[in-house]
């Protein structure tokens, strides 16, 4: 029997290098979601963080479906929440910055939302949480991390990337590696095989 194709539904190049590190052979479509309005939806509606997260990777993941019908298509979405605010991708210095300074000595929860769907229908949705804490920042410390992170970090929730230069922020992390990198691998690949993929 033919494997059926799976599509990776998001722009995200940390996503992308964990899959092709596991083996796996993918194709990536970038989704035309409104993020903003779903996330606003759920926050009017007093919805979760794990209700963001997993509307927001359904939304991804069905709209490459509709064009895909015979494949898996994996969306996905992270949000950090910090004492209720809910943080993204800082995408500038300035922003980056203003977030490294609202974490720094606390600690925080980055939920991330994971969906397959095949056609129109949502086969299997996860959501994993992990909770960081951050050591206490002086200005001085956040400028000399901005330094040498550089603005690849402007990607990522929080401005850190914990499999980088990021780690060093962080007093405690309790959660699964792969959900903070923003993908949690063994599930997934469980369910992908559960669906036809030859995972050795």
């Amino acid at each position: 029997m033919t494997e059926p194709a799976i599509i990776l539904a998001s722009g995200s190049a940390t996503r992308r290098r964990l899959l092709a590190a596991a083996g796996i052979d993918f194709s990536v479509a970038r989704p035309t979601v409104d993020e903003g309005a779903i996330r606003d939806a759920v926050r009017g509606a007093n919805g979760s963080t794990e209700t963001a997260v997993g509307e927001l990777s359904r939304a991804k993941a069905l709209d490459i479906g509709h064009q895909n019908a015979n494949a898996l298509i994996i969306g996905a979405d992270q949000i950090l929440d910090c004492a209720g605010r809910w943080l993204g991708k800082p995408g500038s210095r300035v922003e980056a910055r203003a977030q490294l300074e609202a974490l720094s000595g606390r600690s925080h929860r980055l939920v991330t939302g994971i969906c397959v769907t095949r056609g129109s229908a949502a086969v299997w949705q996860h959501v994993d949480t992990a909770t960081l804490a951050m050591k206490s920042l002086d200005a001085t410390a956040i400028e000399r991390y901005l330094d040498a992170a550089g603005p690849g970090i402007f990607d990522s929730v929080g401005a850190y990337q914990i499999e980088g230069l990021g780690i060093r922020l962080f007093a405690e992390i309790r959660g699964d590696f792969f959900g903070i990198l923003g993908l949690p691998m063994i599930p997934l690949l469980a369910t992908l095989a559960r669906h036809g993929v030859t995972v050795p």
